[in-house]
């Protein structure tokens, strides 16, 4: 079974790439991960450098691994800053390092993508195997798998890679009629401040329409991209996916791209972008106008949720962060990372800090699940835990 590094995506057939990866995430699409390659997103400027993992029986490709060299940690959002530093302390060098990761993307999926008609669990072998021995041959200080699913999860965990916790805050649809079918579930008090934010956006002359990445124009393009870089320009971050990268995954994702643009007469004043797989929806990126009330909560929350039931769709993930998603009914789960750490001392260290850091995430995710807004008879949200592992 041959493996080889693959420094462009475009180097693999995409209909070969994406029987592996299947559809449900978007992100680990051919289109999506070729379009950043084919716009600089990744590569020298942001210090992402592909070197994709590709595993093969005579010519068919059996397995693959969406992996790149970073010389930094911006863009992975499972953070790593301090140990970095502790690095640089040490007199050590910290970067380069190897990553098996969605750029800038934090939803959990497959790392390993495997043929399902293959020997699967020889294929995870070697290609673990062969990141790892990349990761020695070029001197790097460590391997990170970046939202790994259940699956891989465990196999990662099986090998001897450092797991950590984070969490995230995810929507699940058991099946609801509507939005009011949705709210039903709530606390009359919850139920009564939802309505609230959702009328105040009305009120205040706001339209919320929904466009799929094949309905918009050139001259929507430019609009929507204004409005992700704004929030990057607020912030004082940086805005790594360029105008052309929308255009181009518009184009090939179609209606698996989905944008909430909020309008004021003919204006557009707000919009949120999401991505769409199988059975669930991914948000992505918010900007914004100005400051209008309740607006973040309308287009980033409650047009994904309506959305979600309309469509039939089991799970909203609108992203990092952000504990006022709480209230709004999503509900707290763990998301997983794997790590290798080549120095042994380091790897020591950080197995420590990660214990400690387990038992405090746990104690935290408990704590959120006592402020969900539903009803104690009211049927639980189901609450799982992407990585899988306990």
């Amino acid at each position: 079974m041959p493996l080889r590094i693959v420094d462009a995506l475009d180097d693999i057939p995409a209909a070969d790439w994406d029987r592996l990866a299947g559809d449900a995430n978007p992100f680990l699409s051919h289109a999506f991960l070729a379009a950043l390659e084919h716009h600089d997103c990744v590569g020298e400027r942001f210090g992402w450098y592909p070197r994709h993992l590709t595993l093969y029986d005579a010519e068919r490709l059996i397995g693959a691994v969406p992996l790149y060299l970073k010389d930094n940690s911006y863009g992975e959002l499972v953070f790593d800053f301090a140990w970095a530093d502790a690095y640089r302390r040490a007199g050590l060098r910290y970067y380069p390092k190897a990553v098996a990761a969605i750029p800038y993307t934090p939803a959990t999926g497959p790392r390993l993508l495997l043929d399902p008609t293959a020997d699967t669990e020889r294929a995870a072998d070697l290609l673990t195997g062969a990141a790892v021995e990349l990761c020695r041959e070029l001197e790097l200080s460590s391997l990170h798998w970046l939202f790994t699913d259940a699956a891989d999860t465990a196999r990662l965990q099986a090998r001897g890679f450092l797991l950590r916790r984070g969490v995230q805050f995810h929507w699940h649809n058991p099946g609801y009629r509507d939005f009011d079918d949705f709210l039903s579930g709530f606390t009359a008090a919850k139920r009564k401040k939802l309505k609230r934010e959702r009328r105040r956006v009305s009120d205040a002359g706001i339209e919320l329409r929904v466009v799929h990445g094949h309905e918009a124009d050139a001259a929507l393009w430019r609009t929507v991209h204004g409005f992700y870089t704004s929030t990057f320009d607020r912030k004082s971050g940086i805005a790594t996916l360029s105008l052309d990268f929308f255009r181009e995954i518009g184009r090939t994702l179609g209606d698996r791209i989905v944008l909430v643009i909020a309008y004021v007469g003919d204006r557009p004043v707000a919009c949120a972008i999401n991505l769409r797989g199988r059975q669930a929806l991914y948000g992505r990126h918010w900007g914004c106008l100005a400051d209008y009330h309740s607006l973040h909560f309308e287009a980033c929350y409650y047009q994904g949720i309506d959305y979600c039931i309309r469509h039939g769709l089991t799970l909203f993930e609108p992203g990092a962060q952000g504990e006022h998603k709480i209230s709004r009914g999503f509900v707290p789960v763990s998301t997983w990372s794997a790590h290798w750490i080549a120095d042994d001392r380091f790897r020591a260290s950080i197995a420590d800090f990660l214990q400690r850091e387990d038992r405090a995430m746990r104690d935290y995710i408990d704590e959120l699940r006592e402020h969900l807004p539903y009803r104690a008879d009211a049927p639980a949200p189901r609450a799982g835990q992407p990585g899988g592992h306990r």
